[in-house]
């Protein structure tokens, strides 16, 4: 049985047993994991997805939270009377993980934490900050010429 999945904007096919170098995602090494974006399941029934394939799930390991990919270089050139150049490099950030088990169904109550990247879990982290940290600000103090109009009263 094989699933394709979906994550940091980018699709893989996967089979139970493969390890696979993705974007960056919020969990650290040894943990358990969970792709839910699943576009098909192949083997003897394939499904497919419109646009995902609903309950179903790809759960994973995490065997290294933070490795970097081969340096990508980039090169700009100005020719005739500008005669500048720039070079600029950039290794991006992947997680590695083995795919343990593609579940079909069933993904809503298998308990496993959500496979989601740095960008998203921080996003999800402020949004679900406690009041007290979404408070307003303090008030500033009052404008001088309001403080002189009650000094005077």
């Amino acid at each position: 049985m094989f699933a394709v999945l979906k994550t940091g904007g980018k699709q893989y096919k996967v089979q139970a047993g493969d390890v696979l170098r993705v974007e960056l995602i919020a969990a650290a090494t040894g943990d358990k994991i969970q792709f839910n974006e699943i576009l098909m399941i192949g083997g003897d029934a394939p499904v497919l997805g419109a646009p995902l394939v609903k309950g179903a799930a790809v759960q994973a390991e995490v065997i290294e939270e933070m490795i970097k990919a081969d340096k990508v270089i980039t090169f700009w050139k100005r020719r005739r009377k500008h005669s500048s150049q720039r070079t600029r490099g950039h290794r991006q950030k992947l997680t590695l993980v083995r795919v343990t088990d593609i579940l079909a169904s069933g993904a809503e109550k298998s308990g496993v934490k959500d496979a989601i990247g740095t960008h998203a879990a921080r996003v999800a982290a402020h949004n679900n900050a406690p009041a007290e940290a979404k408070a307003a600000p303090a008030k500033k103090a009052p404008a001088k010429k309001a403080a002189a109009a009650e000094t005077k009263e």
